[in-house]
């Protein structure tokens, strides 16, 4: 038993309460203005929600809020599930008359209200790691979503203010995306200005019956694809839209799952396509500003485009969204004691001191401290003498 987006729109708003089922992860990204979230469990007890009056319940296709309203109405409640769910409500929005310049107004906002947060993060990630640099052609790689399309943005208003010659490509491709999600990048991006280059694979459909890592193997060749048709279209860069938090999150990662100190690098030699490389221009901006940017320009984006899972946070980067999102859990809860702790991280791997570690790796080899440490002697930080 459903409801159509089209008849929730001629609802009395007063009658019913919109709950919206999914995880944080899939809500931080886009939410109906006015939903309730909460989980099925947490759904009777909940002070937001009245349950006198009808439940629409949402999720992001419409599949696990029908058997959650089943279940609600077999406790007596009066629930339906949101037919499409998120996505349907997404495509309605999107197919309205718009009321503004959208493209306009979010460039406005990243001169004015922005500049601070986003904007000058992004132009300090261009210059402090070279990032960009005369006669640069770059791919703006766009997969849909908010980072990248911000990304693109940001561009788009550093050509204006370009200090020397440098050429932009913005590069979507499709590695076998649903009809309705590659509808909304075409969408974002017809509404948003970004002059999109769309090419085919059928990445999707080669990794599908993969068990072990499926989105591993996916962000491999995806990225492999990027470097291909990007060197095809004459660039030698690539621009992906990794922002601050995915670089701590990864320190963080390394360590408590690989028993590794690394980090994501702002930028990188690709090893497969010569003289490519790959940069990260969101290195420096915080994902929170990132979605504040997003909210206050009225964008709407998908998750995850991945037309198989539609909720994994983490295709662009073949990892475990339960690892990443327990990361994201946990320095969460360090914030609350140390509000400094994100810069701290990320301040870890800018300081590391090499007179007090145990090994490191150089180009794959291993060094340790047992390494002529005979020839010279090393006074600790702890060290007094006799």
């Amino acid at each position: 038993m459903g409801i159509s987006v089209e008849e929730l729109n001629k609802l009395d708003k007063n009658s019913y309460q919109l709950i919206d089922i999914r995880n944080k992860e899939e809500i931080a990204h886009g939410a109906i203005k006015g939903a309730v979230a909460a989980s099925l469990e947490e759904i009777e007890n909940n002070p937001r929600i009245d349950c006198s009056k009808k439940l629409i319940i949402c999720c992001s296709r419409g599949q696990f809020s029908v058997e959650a309203a089943e279940i609600l109405r077999e406790k007596g409640l009066d629930a339906v599930s949101l037919d499409g769910g998120y996505i349907a409500w997404l495509m309605d929005v999107m197919s309205r008359p718009e009321e503004s310049d959208k493209a306009e107004d979010a460039e406005k906002s990243l001169r004015k209200k922005f500049k601070k947060t986003i904007w000058s993060g992004f132009t300090r990630a261009i210059n402090d790691y070279e990032l960009v640099l005369p006669g640069d052609r770059i791919a703006v790689c766009i997969s849909g979503g908010k980072d990248s399309t911000l990304m693109a943005k940001c561009f788009q208003e550093l050509k204006r203010h370009n200090k020397f010659e440098f050429e932009v490509k913005f590069l979507v491709m499709d590695p076998g995306y649903s009809p309705e999600n590659r509808r909304l990048i075409e969408e974002n991006a017809r509404s948003l200005n970004i002059p999109i280059t769309i090419f085919e694979s059928d990445i999707f459909d080669s990794v599908y019956h993969v068990e072990k890592s499926p989105c591993y193997l996916c962000a491999r060749m995806r990225r492999g694809h990027l470097y291909h048709f990007a060197k095809e279209l004459g660039c030698n860069k690539i621009a992906l839209g990794h922002h601050f938090d995915d670089v701590i999150e990864t320190i963080l990662m390394g360590m408590l799952y690989g028993g590794q100190i690394q980090t994501m690098m702002p930028k990188l030699h690709s090893t497969n396509f010569e003289g490519m490389e790959l940069i990260r221009p969101l290195y420096l901006v915080r994902e929170d500003d990132i979605k504040a940017w997003r909210d206050y320009n009225g964008l709407h984006f998908l998750q995850c485009a991945c037309r198989f899972t539609d909720t994994c946070s983490t295709c662009g980067s073949g990892e475990n969204p339960s690892k990443r999102a327990e990361i994201k859990e946990l320095i969460r809860s360090l914030k609350e004691v140390n509000p400094f702790v994100e810069k701290n991280i990320f301040r870890s791997v800018e300081n590391v001191n090499l007179d007090t570690v145990i090994a490191y790796k150089r180009n794959g080899e291993k060094h340790s401290f047992l390494n002529g440490y005979d020839d010279a002697v090393v006074k600790m930080p702890s060290d007094s003498e006799d």
